[in-house]
């Protein structure tokens, strides 16, 4: 992973042990080339108060080997586990439940290197191991060369010599680590494996998260055959299928004495009533990797201290469209590689916006930060499918919740009118629940693309499209005699909408009064920054159609930024607004 610059510099103050001060300095070449030190150093001296239980960068150790920018988020830990018998180890977690590892997306049951029994091995040793000691000794023999009773071992080439001579890679358990002696070790932590019968292997007790590791005792005088066998075989003789259990951290490096009276009571209980399955408090390393830490923790460390971490950006398909602030610019490509990094394989490309909407056409000015740079990407919204071009035309995913809403006032026998469609979320979401759509948008390239959305969701006959100013629109559709009479008009553009209502007035004066007609529903949407926003986007309504006795409905959508907030105003287009001259 190639990470991007940090442009700081960090300086500890040594009278204060918890304080850390940044400074500006010019971009370096690497994130972590000029100041991975400072940044390790700061990560280990700035541990907050608060972070006295759970996971945490500022807490643990590193691994020695840290080659790369993801390795420097590699943090290890000291825990103890229970070691028991694998078809018990459910019930016992049950029982112990309050005294288990409590950490958030780490599971406190773990596989034990070198326990689990393939499948080719069931046959040999039945399955009670522990009432079977003849075919546990048969096993031993296939897989440590010695059985109780046997004698001395053989010495390791000798007994490599007779395993090539005796077995073949199918009648031996990790037989093929015969070949592989010789060669160069490949890196122990390995990721999922497909087997050639097409099942899936873990590497026991590891994820992409994280890694748990038994700490072996030293000082045993058995012959180690790892080499021979495979790194899942060590000294210890097998005993059957165990698993760990992970005790809370404030049982970390605490002998059985000092372990609450539950854990006590399950050893006394169990290696009272069984010889070979044997209950033991171990020692462990649990490794968790960058993939483990989430985004805000790790922008946390990377940014400077007490800079507003930004963790909220807008999902557009395969695009995360970020909103950044001033302060960000300078570690913007940063944020974005971790927001790309954490938010895979569903976020490809993370973008942010460098200016405000000010065109007619309503097209954001965006910057891509990371990932590819394509921008033409696909939404799934109430079931449809929107093809979405961001370069070209306007789209906010925040606005879908608002959407269903509007949709609900909708019957089967209404007759849409959409003046400002853009790629088709109301009109086409509209097509499948309404009798017809008329969908409008003074952007080509978002008539293109709503043209192809309804085709793509096969709502084409359901819906008939313009391109034309919203006036002209407007003045036109309620013109033609050939028009399906319109019941719901949704006027969607918050910045200018309640400009174009002046347009409704007169729309009926050249029909005859005996002629039947229905006054349509208008849902105009508008932004306020008045203290009572209602009342003020109220007034601009009435203003706009020159008519003070009506009732409008108004619904506050959503806060979009301090102070300023989106409305909607639904009203009965008043009849003397409809035949005004």
């Amino acid at each position: 992973m190639a990470l991007y610059p940090l442009p700081t510099a960090i300086i500890l103050n040594r009278t204060t042990p918890f304080a850390c001060r940044f400074f500006p300095k010019p971009l370096s070449s690497s994130l972590f080339s000029a100041s991975a030190a400072a940044v390790s150093a700061a990560i280990t001296a700035t541990l907050p108060q608060h972070l006295s239980y759970g996971p945490s960068l500022y807490k643990g150790h590193k691994t020695s080997h840290q080659n790369s920018d993801e390795e420097n988020f590699t943090r290890v830990f000291d825990i103890t586990a229970l070691r028991v018998p694998a078809e018990q180890c459910f019930s016992l977690e049950s029982r112990l439940r309050g005294h288990l590892l409590n950490w958030p997306r780490i599971r406190n049951i773990a596989r034990v290197a070198g326990d689990d029994i393939d499948d080719e091995l069931k046959e040999f040793i039945g399955n009670d191991i522990s009432t079977d000691d003849e075919t546990l000794t048969v096993l031993e023999r296939r897989i440590y060369g010695k059985g109780e009773g046997d004698g001395e071992k053989m010495c390791s080439v000798l007994y490599r010599d007779k395993l090539a001579k005796t077995f073949n890679s199918i009648g031996y358990v990790k037989f093929e680590n015969l070949a592989k002696i010789s060669r160069p070790k490949k890196k122990k932590w390995k990721r999922e494996e497909k087997e050639g019968n097409g099942s899936e292997r873990r590497g026991y007790g590891r994820s992409d998260m994280s890694m748990v590791e038994v700490v072996e005792e030293e000082g045993s005088g058995d012959e180690d055959f790892s080499g021979l066998l495979g790194d899942d075989f060590r000294r210890r003789k097998w005993s059957g299928s165990t698993r760990l259990l992970l005790l809370d951290e404030r049982y970390a490096n605490k002998g059985i004495e000092e372990m609450p009276e539950a854990i006590k009571a399950v050893l006394k209980e169990h290696n009272e009533e069984s010889t070979r399955l044997s209950f033991e408090i171990v020692r462990c390393k649990l490794t968790l990797l960058y993939n483990y830490w989430q985004m805000n923790e790790v922008l946390e460390v990377l940014l400077p201290q007490g800079m507003i971490v930004p963790s909220a950006f807008e999902t557009v398909g395969h695009i995360a469209h970020l909103n950044l602030r001033d302060e960000h610019f300078p570690y913007k490509k940063l944020i974005a590689k971790v927001v790309l990094d954490k938010n895979k394989p569903k976020i490809q490309t993370v973008v942010n916006k460098t200016d405000v909407i000010h065109n007619d056409y309503r097209t954001m000015q965006l910057e891509v930060l990371a990932g590819n740079h394509s921008l033409v990407t696909t939404v799934v919204e109430n079931g449809l499918y929107f093809d979405v071009d961001l370069a070209a035309v306007y789209w906010n995913s925040r606005l879908a919740t608002e959407r269903q809403r509007l949709l609900s006032c909708f019957t089967n026998n209404d007759v849409v009118c959409d003046v400002f469609a853009g790629v088709g979320p109301i009109a086409i979401s509209a097509a499948k629940k309404v009798k017809y759509v008329y969908a409008n948008d003074l952007n080509p390239n978002a008539v293109e693309y709503l043209e192809r959305n309804c085709v793509r969701n096969k709502l084409e006959r359901k819906i008939e499209i313009f391109n034309m100013d919203g006036r002209r629109f407007i003045d036109s559709i309620f013109a033609s005699e050939k028009a399906r009479p319109i019941t719901q008009v949704v006027m969607n553009l918050p910045n200018d909408a309640a400009e174009f209502l002046d347009s409704f007035r007169g729309i009926f004066r050249n029909r005859h009064a005996d002629k039947q007609f229905t006054l349509p529903r208008i849902h105009v949407y508008g932004f306020s920054k008045a203290r009572d926003p209602e009342f003020d986007f109220h007034e601009k309504i009435r203003i706009a159609l020159s008519e003070v006795a009506f009732e409008v409905q108004m619904h506050k959508v959503r806060l979009v930024a301090p102070g300023k907030w989106m409305l909607c105003a639904s009203f009965v287009l008043p009849e003397t607004v409809a035949f005004a001259k």
